[in-house]
């Protein structure tokens, strides 16, 4: 299997903040998607020579199945974009080095400092990137005039701007700040850690976090073989921190794999074994009687309800507003009308929070 192999740009199709789209011809005449990120290669332009790495492609993976550009063999020199110390990608030969906010020189340090605690500031915890668009929406349709945070994780991708979605939602102002934290890289601000991620967010002063990792969550089909695993302790540091822990579950009756039936095992196994302080745990209410009967039926045989404090809300406010804003809903190939349930759990779990702030 092949892992670099050497193409050329033909069309640079589309540019974003921290990141470009492209059409690219191999070596052996394939033509292809790749995305360029200019802060580790320097951008690129129509007609340059690059190395790719095409493992993503050749496995035929979903969200990853792009090529990357590793280097552009045109233009190889590449300076740094910005003068902080504190290394991500550590390690590796794209290491580059951000601002953090952590460190010294940094404008949010003495702010950073001075917040020891989120003094209960609702803190969303999705399992799924695509959570973040119901998420970010629920917030907004309680409280138009929020100032959401969203903090990505470094469970999943690490360049933040790989997230078409973030994009989309910071243009329409479904979300006001981006912070990524640990490995990840590419918010408005970056952190070390989620701790002081979510203390940077309360030195911001917005009025909720939503806290998820990026696209391209691994599943193996084993108890713990999963990217959301995070959520577990996660939650532990929001309790930890003085903050309102929100979980937003992960359900489906549209997907085919029967763990992922009704209430996902990777929300049971999160909430039943992984945390070990309480959430809150907000499920949408379902206009079919027949879903919700499952749900509550799934709840019963689980210790879920012994553990956190289990809420019912309506989402579907928050789904009629990115409709309005033409923001797509989609996770796996499923859209909003082939799994509503999927959607609306995110949707429902901001619009609780902002209702009970």
């Amino acid at each position: 299997m092949r892992r670099f192999i050497v193409g050329y740009v033909r069309v640079v199709l589309a540019e974003g903040e921290g990141v470009q789209e492209l059409e690219v011809a191999t070596s052996d005449g394939e033509v292809a998607r790749a995305v360029a990120y200019p802060e580790l290669t320097g951008p690129v332009r129509e007609g340059d020579t690059v190395l790719l790495n095409v493992v993503a492609g050749e496995l035929r993976l979903g969200t990853g199945g792009y090529h990357f550009v590793v280097a552009n063999l045109t233009r190889p020199e590449c300076d740094t974009t910005q003068s902080g110390h504190i290394i991500k990608l550590r390690y590796t030969p794209m290491q580059v080095n951000v601002s953090a906010a952590e460190e010294e020189g940094s404008p949010l340090r003495p702010m950073l400092l001075q917040t020891e605690h989120l003094n209960k500031l609702p803190v969303i915890l999705c399992p799924l990137h695509s959570f973040l668009a119901p998420a970010a929406a629920g917030i907004k349709v309680v409280k138009p005039n929020a100032k959401v945070a969203y903090i990505m994780t470094d469970s999943a991708a690490l360049p933040l701007p790989f997230s078409r979605s973030v994009r989309q939602l910071k243009e329409v102002g479904l979300v006001d700040v981006t912070i990524t934290c640990g490995q990840a890289f590419g918010g408005d601000v970056e952190c070390v850690n989620a701790y002081t991620a979510l203390l940077c967010a309360k030195a911001l002063e917005v009025d909720a976090v939503i806290v998820a990792s990026g696209p391209g969550h691994v599943g193996t089909a084993t108890p713990l073989g999963f990217s959301g695993v995070e959520m577990g302790w996660l939650i532990d540091v929001v309790n930890d921190l003085n903050g309102t822990a929100i979980f937003a579950p992960r359900i489906s009756f549209a997907d085919p794999r029967p763990r992922h039936r009704g209430i996902s095992h990777h929300t049971v196994t999160v909430l039943t074994r992984l945390c070990h302080t309480p959430a809150t745990v907000v499920f949408p209410k379902l206009a079919d009687e027949k879903p919700m009967t499952v749900l509550q039926s799934q709840l019963e045989r689980s210790t879920i309800p012994q553990r956190h404090r289990v809420v019912w809300q309506d989402g579907e406010p928050a789904i009629v507003l990115l409709q309005r804003w033409s923001v797509p809903l989609e996770s796996m190939g499923r859209r909003y009308a082939d799994d509503p349930a999927f959607f609306l759990a995110p949707a429902a779990a901001a619009m609780w929070a902002m209702q009970n702030k």
